[in-house]
């Protein structure tokens, strides 16, 4: 019970601090009000494919370090999270497109909004996409199936790129797949850590996976500094406006966040993958850096969500 509620302030401090990563992007730029349900947004999305991700990799193992069981109940539910706040964020999108309050938008206006405009029908497909995944999760919970961890995965991994490859770099040369390789090397990163920190139970499980995630994270982290540093490279055309604009400000911010998070996962990687990968450190330590990771993350995905919707 212990783990499970360290588990679960791992969650929080991941949402109280991608939110603070949006409060920074705010500082710098003028993102729109619907970059903190968007952080909340991309959070969830990526935790459902980091579990999703456990599932596929653990999928052919006679005896996997994870219980599908609790995986796919967790997921069901951050899946269906995720699902609200999709639905949110396309009703501040809405309220955006005709300048008025989210909390006062007309619902005929969210309607014409995900009929006509194709903003709009990107989050309305966002929103089937999560509501499947949060389907097919609760029913392999309920009837303890397996094979729904390849469609969950895939349909979670369309969900999370949907906007972002239809965005102003889908106008460049590659641009739609950069966007897509940022998004899901990211969702990668932080969505299989946390993905543990929910649902790892015991030293064993800890020993066995936290390698192989060591080994997946550091991939996902090159693909991430490439692919941003192409989109920024593209977005700006030189060094000045990332001083002189708020983009290119935010930018800076997640350069600085992405830093301290490599210099963080190296020390890491000396202090707790080694000794929890021969059963020198607890479960409930384990637990404890994951959560601070995570955490630290978050902070970066909410400066993603910032610079996602600045101008």
């Amino acid at each position: 019970m212990r783990t499970v509620g360290i588990g679960r302030t791992g969650l929080v401090s991941a949402v109280l601090t991608a939110f603070l990563g949006v409060g920074v992007a705010w500082l710098l730029a003028d993102p729109s009000p619907s970059a903190a349900v968007r952080a909340l947004a991309l959070g969830c999305g990526a935790t459902v494919f980091g579990l999703a991700g456990w599932l596929w990799l653990l999928r052919d193992e006679r005896r996997p370090a994870l219980d599908a069981g609790p995986v796919w109940r967790t997921t069901a539910a951050v899946a269906g999270a995720w699902t609200v706040a999709e639905i949110a964020l396309v009703v501040f999108e809405a309220a955006d497109m005709v300048g008025r309050s989210p909390w006062a938008v007309p619902p005929g206006t969210v309607v014409d909004f995900v009929t006509i405009v194709d903003t709009g029908r990107i989050g309305a497909a966002t929103i089937g996409c999560t509501t499947l995944v949060a389907v097919l999760a609760a029913v392999a919970f309920r009837r303890a199936l397996s094979w729904p961890a390849a469609p969950v995965l895939a349909v979670s991994g369309l969900a999370l790129i949907a906007r972002p490859v239809s965005g102003h770099m889908s106008q460049q040369i590659l641009g739609s797949l950069f966007d897509a390789a940022h998004v899901l090397a990211a969702a990668t990163w932080f969505g299989m850590l946390i993905a543990l920190a929910l649902t790892a139970r015991g030293r064993g499980t800890w020993a066995n996976l936290l390698p192989r995630y060591s080994t997946i994270a550091w991939r996902c982290v090159v693909v991430l500094a490439a692919t941003g540093v192409a989109n920024a490279a593209i977005r700006l055309g030189s060094i000045a406006p990332l001083v002189t604009t708020g983009y290119g400000r935010v930018v800076l911010a997640k350069i600085v966040a992405l830093a301290a998070l490599l210099a963080a996962a190296w020390w890491l990687r000396r202090t707790w993958v080694t000794p929890a990968s021969t059963h020198r450190m607890s479960a409930d330590a384990s637990l404890r850096r994951a959560v601070g990771e995570t955490a630290a993350m978050a902070l970066a995905f909410g400066l993603a969500a910032g610079l996602a919707t600045t101008g």
